[in-house]
């Protein structure tokens, strides 16, 4: 089971529940705006405590309200793609991304793809001694993506990643999640309020209401 998650959390006068078992490697949050896609984002990240349920991933218990199991956020190796890039301004693209390998790893990498070959696929190899400030939405979102991945993840959270950059990009860049799942195998929990883009990428697509 790749996925079992059952998470429950009140926030204000909202009550956020997210309950899914699925063998897909990629599951997609479907919903409007302040559904709460996001916090479930951070409750499977570990930012946001649930108040009931549990989350395995890949087979890894991350969380259990009943057992007493709250995996520390940096030990759950986690990527995170949020909707803005974040990428560090001070730093050149090939710095952003070495700031993402984990420490004694010389050459970066996930799931059997070395750097060079990430970057290959990425489509980035001519951006690494560029400014962050300098680059497209479309150019920047890749570089992100980049830099979750060369930590090595065990699963990719990915919050609205393309909601801000024009259709023919959002095409490229559902192609490229796509080619990277193929050849990775990452798990992916993706949120979007777009269910076109959902259909892209195929999967489990679960509704929040």
């Amino acid at each position: 089971m790749v996925f079992d998650i059952d998470i429950r959390l009140r926030r204000g006068d909202r009550d956020i529940g997210c309950a899914f078992r699925s063998d897909s490697g990629i599951v997609a949050l479907f919903g409007p705006s302040g559904v709460g896609k996001t916090s479930a984002l951070d409750m499977l990240a570990g930012l946001l405590r649930p108040d009931a349920g549990h989350i395995g991933i890949g087979g890894r218990p991350l969380f259990d309200a009943t057992a007493g199991i709250d995996v520390a956020p940096a030990r759950r190796r986690c990527g995170y793609v949020f909707q803005q890039p974040r990428l560090f301004p001070h730093m050149r693209v090939r710095a952003n991304l070495r700031y993402g390998r984990p420490k004694g790893d010389p050459e970066g990498g996930t799931h059997g793809l070395s750097q060079a070959a990430l970057v290959d696929l990425l489509g980035i190899g001519a951006l690494l001694d560029r400014w962050p400030a300098s680059l497209s939405g479309g150019e920047a979102q890749r570089v992100a993506i980049g830099r979750a991945l060369l930590s090595d993840p065990h699963y990719l959270l990915m919050d609205e990643p393309i909601s801000s950059l024009d259709d023919a990009r959002r095409q490229d860049i559902l192609g490229m999640i796509a080619r990277l799942h193929a050849l990775t195998a990452i798990p992916i929990v993706y949120v979007s309020h777009d269910r076109r883009e959902l259909d892209r990428l195929g999967g489990l697509v679960i509704a929040l209401r």
